[in-house]
């Protein structure tokens, strides 16, 4: 009997070009690290990364857990926030790994939210020349996006997650129950995601969220087994049908052309849900006026979305947002290219999925945002 079996874990499978990797999903999973570390890697050593957030919380316990099964294992930390997933971050992480004389026999334990899969992602990619990461996320945000799809990268000053690699994991532990740990404004960042999965993929799925968001911002870990599942299991079918962004995987970046413009514009002051949830209520603006979306998607978004988008700071002016817009993955010839709903639940293919928009366009819904806030 596997483990996912024997825990009542729900399992999400991820084909990729090394093989592929299961996504579990279940309350209780954290305590059966050790057993299912040693089910997926032949390892002499783990490498715990946490932010200095969460390793008091559950860096610790994964520590003792791995400790208490006779594992060799050791914690290291970083300061937490946005703000630490840069390069700098990843080369102390590394240095330290060195001097602590983890070898190629180490696999990298990510226990942590989306920073921390990230970064510790990209520190499993690139120390000597790659060893295995398994990836723990503790919240909504990095169990239903950011540990799911081999993507691991660091921001740097032109804009997020522009260095990095693909470096799937080899296996994704997500526990539900330590959802209650977070407080409520990250839980929220986090289902924002999962929205964005619905508003692309399934109507379904979108509204089965509407009508759940008040249990899962109250951590119901019963609810959240099952929707992270579902989540998971959308993202799981497009990854596995373009690992590497090469055409159809782009539709998972619906709302963060504008949204990871205002993020970065905002010196990471705006949440990433909330700079998500901006983005996707922009981006449906756009392709209504483009004459793509749906007429009305954007008004039927906006109940949803609103709360958790919340108000724009102040600070940020407009010709601080547009430099980041040629920035983004998307740009090809020098032009901004965006995601366009072509209803709730539907993606226009486009063009490789993925629209050219007249910046005067992007310039003008951008400003009318920036003058509400």
């Amino acid at each position: 009997m596997s483990v996912a079996e024997e825990t009542g874990a729900t399992r999400v499978e991820v084909r990729s070009a090394g093989g592929g990797y299961d996504v579990l999903v279940g309350p209780g999973l954290l305590q059966r690290l050790p057993v299912l570390l040693e089910d997926v890697v032949d390892a002499g050593r783990f490498a715990i990364i946490s932010d200095s957030n969460v390793a008091p919380l559950h860096g610790d316990a994964a520590l003792e857990v791995l400790r208490e099964a006779g594992l060799d294992a050791a914690l290291f930390t970083f300061p937490a926030g946005e703000a630490s997933k840069t390069r700098k971050s990843w080369s102390i992480l590394t240095d330290e790994l060195l001097e602590a004389g983890f070898g190629r026999d180490a696999c990298v334990v990510a226990v942590g939210g989306g920073v921390t899969t990230d970064l510790a992602g990209f520190v499993a990619a690139t120390y000597l020349r790659g060893i295995p990461v398994v990836q723990v996320p503790t919240s909504y945000l990095a169990m239903i996006d950011a540990s799911v799809g081999g993507k691991t990268g660091v921001d740097v000053k032109a804009g997020k997650n522009l260095v990095g690699a693909f470096h799937p994991p080899r296996l994704v532990v997500a526990d539900p129950e330590v959802i209650s740990t977070l407080p409520s404004g990250e839980r929220a960042q986090g289902l924002v995601e999962a929205l964005k999965h619905g508003a692309i993929l399934d109507l379904r799925h979108y509204e089965e969220l509407v009508q759940e968001l008040d249990a899962l911002l109250d951590a119901n870990p019963v609810v959240a087994t099952s929707l992270i599942a579902d989540s998971v299991s959308l993202k799981a079918a497009v990854v596995t049908e373009d690992e590497f962004e090469s055409g159809y995987r782009q539709v998972l970046n619906f709302g963060h052309t504008l949204g990871h413009a205002l993020e970065a514009a905002s010196g990471y002051a705006l949440g990433h849900g909330s700079a998500v949830a901006w983005g996707m209520l922009l981006e449906a603006e756009v392709g209504e006026r483009m004459g793509i979306t749906e007429p009305g998607t954007r008004a039927r978004l906006e109940p949803v979305l609103s709360p958790f988008a919340g108000s724009l700071p102040s600070s940020i002016a407009l010709g601080e947002v547009l430099p980041y817009l040629r920035t983004d993955k998307k740009v090809r010839g020098g032009k901004p290219r965006v995601v366009l709903l072509r209803r709730i639940g539907e993606v226009d293919p486009g063009t490789r999925w993925s629209h050219e928009a007249p910046e005067e366009l992007l310039e003008a819904v951008l400003r009318e945002a920036l003058e509400r806030a």
